[in-house]
């Protein structure tokens, strides 16, 4: 048995690179959300901000919908 270390480090790369991505989107979105909390204590609007965290909670669940086919395959 011959392991290719090269193909593995690049997945390995590609998936901690994905990884922190996704959660640093996600995070973004929680981010978004809680300015939309802030500003209605202080009597504001944040709408920027909340539609910034749904579409960095829409590129999170599309992002998971593609690992899942991925994984799946094309049937």
């Amino acid at each position: 048995m011959k392991i290719d270390w090269a193909a593995l480090g690049s997945v390995l790369g590609v998936s901690v690179v994905f990884t922190v991505g996704l959660v640093a989107l996600f995070t973004l979105g929680i981010n978004g959300l809680s300015r939309r909390e802030r500003a209605a204590a202080q009597g504001g609007s944040a709408a920027l901000a909340v539609t910034g965290a749904y579409v960095c909670f829409a590129a999170c669940a599309a992002a998971v919908a593609y690992g899942i086919y991925l994984i799946v395959g094309k049937g």
